[in-house]
């Protein structure tokens, strides 16, 4: 056994004014060249414990820490982060927001010049790091200009110039594309197997890092910590990706981490879900319940040629999209495929520098507000311009949850921020508040928004938008921090809002989601549309998007365990099913 190199010892943590430890009596050792992966529920209390080990908790969060936590050997209440900074490298969720120059080789001698380094060590290590990284190419790269994944590899080597001996990460691949995701996967499973770095990293997307994980580091919600093997955990784990959905209702044993253990372990299950597809029903019908063609005479929102340009760049060209009404729509395409900003301009609120978008009144025409002009029908429904909308009278008809949700929390509780959108939208008393009790439960009233968690804020913003019931709802990564459970809840308001007659646009790089949501995908490349169509159909011919299930099970058009179960009934008796 390899000696350990982060060391916690009975660590407890509380929080002034917190009714019970985040942490409680925590044991963890994790050993050199381990890859450790961090679980939980949204707020249970990861980056508690990722805090921990570089000493920012309690040293810059304050709060209490009894225990110990040692890293190589360090006390953390003797050594604060600034003394373990060439021991423990931290690379953030957005690592923009980190970024103190302006270039790639810039960022990279950064770290070294504040810890002193002579300038020709400094040469020769950014050297190494731009190589090992792969990044040679992007050394005189603006910071702004690189894609998300880019930015996070140019994030890791800040921080691996200094030559740690522990590499902490929190929600590394939250907000990147699936491309930009593996890159970042790939380098950390390098740094472990080719340098014998140690790497904790909390997750929410277990089905991107499960499967490269040498250890599994449970957080439960009462702030006890298990660890260990992850075939080991994910057989009873709640927090499981869908592969493991499908190895444990399948019966499959040892339990399948990855989609090569999946695919292998299928051999059967594919065969029969061919002989049945082709003696019965097909692949859409099984997934009807859940994916289903719109009426084509209830359209809820029309854009036509939109076009948005930052400067010189043309974020969206020339895009034609439509949503109709009971339709889920998820928009995919890489990291700076102009998704947001379509986003933006399809509510009126964000440039538009050509082309048309209406939304539908809902039959309120008259009460659209002080610019709304009819310019179309859809039956007896106006449609107006969002742009010409008074803010009041827009959020009727569109509701916008941007990616920096954040930003829209103004108020200095969360029941203040729940009343408040009961106030504003003349639902009755406790709406907002059962929308979020739904999608994150047990947030506290009392709290300050800006005190919760990523995943607990977006889940905020998401209820106090549905609180308005609009029309349509258009969603900026609406999953980012958010866990297994939390993600099928907001799937279930989405379907909700659906079936009651309204329209829903999901911008998502999280395929799981997509796969579980939406009727319909399209999909953006540099400003444009490259595919639109059904869902099953898109995301089962895309390489990049298309989710654990459709990969596992191919040729079969399957996107979700729920669609195996569907089909199954069809079956014949030979397949190895688990009982339930």
């Amino acid at each position: 056994m390899n000696a350990p190199v982060v060391v916690l010892d009975h660590v407890s943590v509380t929080y002034a004014g917190a009714p019970r430890p985040v942490l409680r009596e925590v044991c963890l050792e994790v050993e050199e060249g381990e890859l450790a992966v961090v679980v939980g529920r949204t707020g249970s209390g990861k980056s508690t414990l990722l805090g921990a080990v570089n000493g920012t908790v309690p040293h810059f969060t304050g709060g209490h820490l009894s225990g110990r936590v040692t890293v190589a050997g360090l006390d953390t209440r003797t050594h604060r982060p600034r003394d373990l900074a060439d021991v423990v490298g931290v690379v953030s969720q957005d690592p923009l927001a980190g970024f103190v120059t302006d270039t790639v080789e810039e960022e990279l001698a950064y770290t070294l010049e504040q810890l002193g380094v002579e300038p020709s060590a400094m040469r020769r290590r950014v050297e190494e790091v731009l190589d090992l990284l792969g990044i040679a190419d992007l050394r005189d790269a603006p910071l702004r200009d690189l894609s998300g994944g880019q930015q996070q590899r140019v994030a890791i080597g800040s921080v691996l110039t200094a030559n740690p001996r522990v590499l902490v990460l929190d929600e590394p691949t939250s907000a990147l594309d699936p491309t930009g995701a593996d890159e970042v996967l790939a380098t950390l499973s390098r740094l472990v197997h080719d340098l014998g770095l140690t790497v904790l990293v909390s997750e929410h997307r277990l089905e991107r890092i499960v499967g490269l994980a040498d250890r599994l580091v449970v957080v439960a919600d009462d702030g006890t910590v298990s660890h260990g093997a992850p075939t080991e955990l994910m057989t009873r784990s709640l927090l499981a990706p869908p592969v493991v959905h499908l190895g444990r209702w399948a019966g499959w044993q040892p339990l399948p981490l990855t989609v090569r253990d999946a695919r292998r372990a299928a051999t059967d299950l594919r065969a029969d879900l061919g002989a049945s597809f082709a003696a019965g029903p097909t692949a859409d019908e099984v997934a009807a319940p859940v994916r289903h063609t719109p009426s084509p005479n209830a359209l809820l929102l029309a854009a036509s040629a939109v076009e948005v340009r930052h400067g010189d760049l043309t974020a969206v060209d020339g895009v034609d999209l439509s949503v109709q009404q009971g339709e889920v729509v998820a928009l995919m395409g890489r990291n700076g495929s102009g998704k947001s900003s379509l986003l933006w301009a399809l509510h009126g609120s964000g440039p538009r520098h050509a082309g048309e978008v209406v939304v539908s009144t809902g039959g309120d025409a008259g009460t659209g507000g002080d610019a709304g002009t009819q310019s179309r029908a859809a039956g007896a429904w106006a449609m107006v311009d969002p742009a010409r909308e008074s803010p009041r009278s827009r959020r009727r008809h569109v509701g916008l949850v941007p990616q920096n949700a954040a930003d829209l929390l103004y108020l200095p509780t969360v029941d203040a921020e729940c009343t408040q959108a009961d106030t504003e939208t003349g639902a009755d008393t406790g709406t907002a508040r059962g929308h979020l009790d739904r999608i994150a439960p047990g947030i506290d009233g009392a709290a300050h928004p800006r005190d919760l968690s990523e995943g607990q804020r977006l889940a905020l913003v998401v209820a106090i938008q549905l609180t308005a019931a609009p029309g349509v709802l258009l969603l900026d990564e609406p999953t980012r921090g958010l866990d297994y459970p939390a993600k099928a809840a907001l799937t279930g308001l989405v379907r909700d809002l659906a079936a009651a007659g309204g329209g829903v646009v999901v911008a998502t790089h999280d395929v799981e989601f997509a796969a579980t949501v939406a009727d319909r995908a399209v999909v953006l490349a540099e400003g444009r549309v490259v595919a639109d169509g059904p869902a099953t159909d898109v995301l089962c011919d895309s390489p990049a998007f298309a989710p654990q299930v459709a990969k596992v099970l191919a040729p079969a058009r399957l996107l979700t365990v729920d669609d195996v179960r569907r089909a199954v009934p069809a079956l014949p008796a030979t397949v190895g099913v688990a009982p339930r």
